[in-house]
């Protein structure tokens, strides 16, 4: 693990991989046994900053606006939401509850191995999943949503099962989180290079006469603004694969010259493919809570429980501590300390937006819309999560946690007044339809923009070019699960696991003759390399 600063102006490696997130790194890894394989990760390093490796300051990064902060921050339809800056992605910034993904996911994501599904999974669990010690506040909450109707209760599990369950946590029982940063103990040390603070400018191809493009190396800058070059070697089946995440993979692929023509055009971004579907049809999972204030203190907690309804809404809970970072007078008289929020996050969704890149700098953010709640669907099923929550509460296994005066029109009516996000709206819940669109927030779910089927194969080829895959939350079609770290994890150890097992790797030269390959690459390197 090394800056950018110290990376070579040219390089060549088997296998680039570009985002040193939830899937990179497991691709990474796993492809290092056998090849040599870069890996660029725009963000630093997880384990120096004690925000990230503990769970008592989870969160506080949310509040660091600096370039350097692990979390770049963007606001779509009056929601803040966040994208990971920082090597292990999602997995050094998100509330760690660990599940597996539903059944679904593996047949829209095309897993049919069940074995290496299973083995995937366990790989990374081996390192980055622990059970949790749920204490009264949460245990509270457990026993609430069985009583309002979300059964049975399933214990603990990691899989994804209808009914009340404890799932795991990447925060082992000493409160430190474990990154996929963690699973880089499982890389050959002489496999892999990875550079930190390494922005990927665009992805380079060539092609002859009526061949497809192939891509052949990426252009990246470390922070002092040199640009580096990294070439793919001469074997035919070497590969670039963008794992940058839901913004950054689409985003990365239309500055490269894959994209829709009109936004291409208008940056002036020289056509290597026009492809429609880049950037379209991402979502957001949105989330809505309730804050339930409490006669008595409630332990600090995250994401412990979760009611998985046979509606579509997965209802969690965090207690005691300000887990939305409002300002304390927000809380109308309550404190953090004495309560909790419980809040449920809908499946899908239905409803879905489109990215668009609006300059070439591909370190600032892209612009998002989600249509969070156009799909009635997605109302109805946050309305009902919402109605059991309210049941949850009602319930005798959580009267202790309730004060006796509050009625449900009052809670409703206090979170109308809590600013969980930037949309004006009334201070009184007029039903519950309006509530979910006036308190809606993120659950830093977001997904799409790059989709099996439509920007990529079967294989997460992307279609219409050579040697470049997409392998991330942009290729989803839902959010597996009710947290899909696990199911992203999975997902790049068994990719490539699975692509191994078929190809046979060949040293056949597909650049043309090695003299004619060095005077390319010769002239590449000057005319790149020159600011």
């Amino acid at each position: 693990m090394h800056e950018a600063t110290k990376a070579p102006r040219v390089s060549s490696f088997d296998y680039i991989v570009i985002g040193g997130g939830t899937t990179g790194i497991p691709i990474a890894t796993t492809l290092s046994a056998n090849y040599s394989v870069l890996l660029l990760e725009r963000g630093g390093s997880p384990y120096n900053d004690t925000n990230i490796t503990k769970a008592e300051n989870f969160g506080l990064y949310f509040l660091d606006t600096s370039p350097e902060s692990p979390v770049q921050q963007f606001v779509v339809e009056g929601v803040a939401n966040g994208r990971a800056r920082v090597l292990g992605g999602g997995t050094s910034i998100n509330a760690g509850f660990y599940s597996r993904g539903e059944e679904q996911f593996n047949m829209e994501a095309g897993l049919t191995d069940e074995d290496l599904i299973q083995d995937s999974y366990e790989w990374t669990e081996k390192v980055m999943a622990f059970d949790q010690d749920v204490q009264n506040w949460q245990s509270a909450v457990k026993a609430g949503l069985v009583e309002a109707g979300v059964t049975p209760d399933n214990g603990f599990t990691y899989d994804h099962l209808v009914g009340t369950k404890v799932g795991g946590a990447i925060f082992d029982k000493n409160g430190t989180r474990h990154t996929a940063a963690d699973l880089l103990q499982y890389a050959n040390p002489e496999g892999l290079s990875l550079f930190l603070h390494a922005t990927v400018h665009k992805i380079l191809f060539k092609h002859k006469g009526n061949s497809k493009p192939r891509a052949y190396g990426v252009i990246f800058e470390h922070t002092l603004g040199k640009k580096h070059v990294a070439y793919l070697k001469r074997r035919k089946n070497n590969e670039i694969i963008l794992s940058a995440g839901a913004l950054g993979s689409p985003q990365l692929l239309m500055l490269s010259g894959i994209g829709p023509k009109h936004q291409l055009d208008a940056l002036n971004i020289n056509i290597i493919l026009e492809q429609p579907f880049v950037g379209q049809d991402i979502a957001d999972n949105p989330l809505n809570a309730l804050f339930i204030p409490s006669p008595i203190g409630v332990e600090r907690s995250l994401v412990q429980v979760v009611g998985i309804t046979p509606f579509g809404s997965y209802i969690e809970a965090v207690g005691g501590f300000n887990a939305i970072f409002v300002n304390l007078s927000d809380y109308q008289g309550y404190t953090p300390e004495k309560g909790g929020f419980i809040y449920e996050k809908i499946n899908g969704p239905l409803s879905k937006g489109h990215l668009t890149i609006v300059n070439r700098n591909p370190s600032d953010n892209p612009s998002v819309t989600f249509n969070y709640f156009t799909e009635p669907e997605d109302l109805q099923k946050c309305v009902k999560g919402i109605e059991t929550i309210v049941k949850t509460v009602n319930s005798e296994a959580f009267s202790n946690y309730k004060l006796a005066n509050m009625t449900d029109r009052d809670i409703l009516d206090l979170n109308m007044k809590i600013p969980y996000n930037f949309i004006a709206h009334g201070n009184i819940s007029t039903s519950l339809e309006q509530h979910c669109k006036d308190t809606v927030r993120t659950v830093w779910h977001y997904h799409g923009g790059c989709h099996i089927g439509k920007v990529v194969d079967d294989e997460y080829k992307v279609i219409g070019v050579d040697s470049l895959r997409v392998i991330d939350g942009s290729t989803l079609l839902n959010s597996p699960g009710t947290n899909p770290q696990a199911s992203l994890l999975m997902l790049g150890r068994y990719l490539i696991l699975k692509k191994q097992n078929i190809t046979t790797f060949t040293t056949n030269l597909f650049f043309g003759s090695s003299l004619e390959t060095a005077i390319l690459d010769g002239i590449l390197t000057k005319l790149f390399l020159n600011n």
